[in-house]
């Protein structure tokens, strides 16, 4: 059975990224009105009369909180926070890491997942319901060599979430964090085009399951880390 979203307003992050996209068009195809936020994005990226683009560095603490505000005044609810924004820098070391690098992890894949929270959660807790879907890594749980700075802001991402569930069970609010591995999206075919894309995950079914979390089948989920590794166990 589909998901009915019809009525609902979610805010996707990395609205028009590799996998954003994906996650944009299934939940405008749920029904939702999705505002779609993104640090560059385009008026004439609203491909959908219910899809309103805004452009937003989220790594800003007083521009997110602004934002929020704006927002929640426009659509008068927030209901599903879909976070998808987030980077990634590998190929050095621990000792190799340099400063700019690590902070750059942190701002993409931490920080500004906590500056959106700080300020969303509030009015979701008032209006007494929530989703909150955020896009982690595998390798928040199973680091490897060479990507520290990556895997260990994911792993406090992974946290992060864990404790908004824990912290707002009583007011019906969810939040789950999905953990894909290596996903077929152009920028990832383009940086590493010897490997096997079969054994990929497919953008299309992530977006299929933060459909599913943000509506009625996802309030008995709350707190989860998913895995979804794809045929690449």
């Amino acid at each position: 059975m589909a998901e009915n979203l019809a009525g609902q307003v979610a805010l996707v992050t990395g609205a028009n990224g590799g996998l954003g996209t994906f996650v944009s068009d299934g939940l405008l195809a749920a029904g939702a009105t999705v505002v779609g936020i993104a640090r560059s994005i385009a008026a004439g990226e609203a491909h959908d009369s219910h899809f309103y683009p805004v452009s937003a560095d989220l790594t800003d603490p007083q521009e997110t909180r602004s934002l929020i505000a704006r927002l929640g005044a426009q659509f008068q609810k927030i209901d599903v926070l879909v976070h998808v924004m987030g980077g990634f820098a590998g190929g050095a070391s621990v000792p190799q890491i340099d400063d700019a690098t690590w902070r750059k992890m942190m701002d993409l894949n931490l920080n500004a997942a906590f500056y959106v929270l700080r300020e969303i959660v509030p009015v979701m807790r008032e209006a007494g319901h929530g989703r909150i879907i955020v896009i982690g890594s595998r390798q928040a749980v199973q680091p490897a060599a060479g990507v520290a700075a990556y895997s260990a802001s994911k792993a406090a991402l992974v946290s992060l979430v864990q404790t908004v569930a824990i912290e707002n069970k009583d007011k019906n609010i969810r939040a789950n964090v999905i953990l894909p591995g290596t996903m077929d999206t152009p920028a990832n075919r383009a940086s590493m085009p010897k490997a096997n894309f079969d054994n990929w995950v497919k953008p299309h079914h992530v977006a299929e399951l933060v459909v599913l979390l943000a509506g009625d089948a996802g309030g008995d989920i709350s707190g989860a880390a998913i895995p979804v590794y794809g045929p690449d166990l």
